[in-house]
């Protein structure tokens, strides 16, 4: 999927891309799959703000993603790639031979008319899913399950791919795309391909008006405030952060301070990132 490149004609233009959309084969979306978004503005069930700077943007439906492909052994078409405002990866409306309909991630190399299914009999094809244990190992998968039957929870943004490294008795050795090797069990379900868009990760957006037109808001800088509000704020003029290295606005250190916590999936990892 190729990028568009805007022609100067403003401060705000200069250096925009943005996608040409040339693979979108349908403009108006499956209204049977369509759900109302109620919009948290980054706060939790308490009405507490747990992510910063979020919130307006464009009014947007919940386009519902079948990320647990369980229709096992049931072949379904491609009828239209579509646009999905909610993610970075385009989705893929199938009409499957027993009537129903449903959108999935749109893998690359996946096209109108092609024909999907799930099964652990399944041809290793794009857009196809099956357990980890029929795959062969060496296969790029995405919208992989953590828990069998609860539906992908990982590698599901535009072109993320992992890779099937290993089976060990009753786990897969599965490496994410940021160079974690993790062990997921083997019945787990995965998607073969790579998922799609891969160029919008080079996107410009150009002006801060695209930013907040997808529910982002403005981010201060902590050393343009007070000592009481950041721990960087305070000074005459132009101030270093001073203290040992930088800290974020509650004065935990900002820069490779570990949080992680989780003792029940961290034992699954084999390998870290880091």
């Amino acid at each position: 999927m190729p990028l568009k490149v805007y022609k100067p004609t403003s401060p705000g233009r200069r250096g925009m891309t943005g996608s040409t959309f040339e693979e979108i084969t349908k403009k108006e979306p499956e209204k049977s799959l369509l759900k109302p978004l109620k919009r948290k503005a980054g706060r939790s069930n308490q009405g507490r703000i747990t992510v910063r700077h979020r919130g307006g943007g464009a009014k947007r439906m919940y386009r519902i993603i079948d990320f647990k492909r369980d229709k096992l052994g049931i072949p379904g078409e491609v009828a239209a790639i579509e646009y999905d405002p909610n993610r970075s990866a385009r989705i893929a409306l199938v009409h499957y031979t027993d009537g129903e309909k449903r959108y999935i991630l749109a893998p690359i190399g996946l096209k109108v008319g092609d024909n999907i299914i799930t099964g652990s009999n399944a041809e290793i094809k794009a857009g196809n899913a099956m357990p980890l244990r029929a795959m062969p190992t060496g296969t790029a998968i995405h919208n992989i399950e953590l828990h069998r039957g609860k539906g992908g929870q990982l590698v599901r943004s535009a072109g993320a791919s992992a890779q099937l490294m290993a089976k060990e008795g009753s786990y897969a050795l599965v490496r994410m795309p940021s160079g974690e090797i993790r062990r997921i069990h083997i019945e787990c379900f995965a998607t073969i391909g790579q998922v799609g868009n891969v160029d919008h990760r080079h996107i410009k957006l150009g002006k801060a008006g695209r930013k907040r037109h997808l529910g982002w808001r403005p981010t201060v800088r902590g050393s343009a405030m007070t000592p009481r509000d950041h721990p960087h704020g305070g000074g005459e003029g132009r101030s270093p952060i001073g203290l040992p290295g930088p800290k974020t606005p509650w004065g935990k250190p900002a820069l490779g301070y570990r949080t992680r916590r989780n003792k029940v999936t961290g034992s699954m990892i084999v390998k870290r990132r880091k």
